[in-house]
Order: C-alpha cells, then sequence, then structure tokens
C-alpha cells in the first residue's frame, strides 16, 4: 500500500482568524500547492484515493489537485496517529491513499510507520511524505518512496 502524507501549505496565523478551522492559504500557500498537485498529478496513480482534513487550508490545498476527495474528521488538526491510520485503512487498503492534513499527525505518523514509534518528526508547509508498505520474506516494511518539498516540485 502507498501512503501519500501531504501537509497543508502555507496558512494565515492563528491570530489573523476567530477559529482555527477557517484559517484560508496565503498567496504563497497558493502557488505551493498548486507547484505541489501538479508533481502528484504526475505520480499518483488515478486510482488514489484523497481523504482531507476539514480544516479550510487542508480543503484549499487539495483542491489545487482537481481531483474527486473525500473530508475526513479524523485527519483535523486535533486528529491522532491511530485515527489516521484506520480513516486510510492501513496497511491494507487496496489503492494509494493521499492525506492532506496537519502536523504534528502527519510526522508522528511517518515515524510510527517508519521507526516504530510516535517521534516528534516534522513535515514542512506544503510538503509531501510518500510511504509504501512491502513484504518481503514474510516480513512486512515500509520504505520511504519519496520526499518532496514544493519549492523543489
Amino acid at each position: 500500500m502507498d501512503l501519500i502524507l501531504w501537509r497543508h501549505a502555507e496558512a494565515l496565523e492563528m491570530r489573523e482568524v476567530q477559529d482555527d478551522l477557517d484559517r484560508a492559504l496565503t498567496p504563497k500557500g497558493e502557488r505551493q500547492a498548486l507547484r505541489m498537485a501538479e508533481w502528484l498529478n504526475r505520480h499518483l496513480p488515478s486510482s488514489t484515493r484523497v481523504l482531507v482534513s476539514p480544516a479550510r487550508r487542508a480543503q484549499q490545498t487539495a483542491a489545487a489537485l482537481d481531483r474527486r476527495v473525500k473530508t475526513v474528521p479524523a485527519l483535523a488538526p486535533d486528529g491522532s496517529v491511530e485515527g489516521l491510520l484506520h480513516a486510510v485503512r492501513w496497511p491494507d487498503s487496496r489503492e494509494p491513499v493521499l492525506v492532506v492534513g496537519h502536523q504534528p499527525t502527519l510526522g508522528l505518523a511517518a515515524a510510527y510507520l517508519l521507526a516504530g514509534q510516535p517521534l516528534g518528526w516534522a513535515v514542512r508547509k506544503g510538503a509531501v511524505w510518500w510511504l509504501r508498505a512491502r513484504e518481503r520474506e514474510g516480513v512486512r516494511q515500509v520504505v520511504l518512496h519519496a520526499v518532496m518539498a514544493p519549492e523543489l516540485a
């Protein structure tokens, strides 16, 4: 299974809005989302499921893909690694899954899957971490397939 973790692009600071879920992308964030969406659309299989946090900044980031998306409350800013893994059906999903979400959950999930414990790894704004579950000699492994920052896409 492929699990692609995409942190929302740069958004307004909390002091600029009343509700965290209402934070919108900045102009720089809009450019980051478009750049990363172009890269993802070149590499993602057409069968990829796209799951998105209900937060406005995540919805705007995902909209740059111009694909069908599903909003998943478990991916909200206060979500957990367990909620994320349940939503994506890790590691048993038959199709690749792209999650558009938030820190610290994305970094914690990447660390848990790659290192076996939820460490405080940081996923940069607008960046993608592409993880792949595979089986080798009867042992399930998780491989870091790609990491891409929006300025490199």
